[in-house]
């Protein structure tokens, strides 16, 4: 993460840009980041993030910790099967 850019600037030389230390879109950067843990982003969402995510501090720490919380969950949660019976009483008061 910290090795030097090779992507030229706007002004074609080469330059590192200092990380972010405070994100002035993080309502909307939070929402893409749940949206691509969650497998609903959009393939020009998840660039845009892949390409911006080590700019800025904030959004990889929310990244970082949103995808903690999804896999502790995810590791907690007991699945169990839901009963025949169960599924049809909910299927016919869907159906009615």
């Amino acid at each position: 993460m910290n090795a030097p850019s090779n992507r030229p600037s706007a002004e074609g030389e080469k330059q590192e840009q200092p990380m972010k230390q405070h994100c002035e879109h993080h309502a909307e950067c939070i929402k893409k980041i749940q949206a691509i843990l969650d497998g609903e982003a959009t393939e020009s969402e998840k660039e845009h993030f892949r390409l911006n995510m080590d700019k800025c501090m904030p959004c990889i720490q929310s990244y970082h910790l949103e995808k903690c919380i999804k896999e502790a969950l995810h590791n907690k949660v007991l699945r169990k099967p839901c009963p025949d019976d169960l599924l049809a009483v909910i299927k016919a008061k869907v159906n009615s």
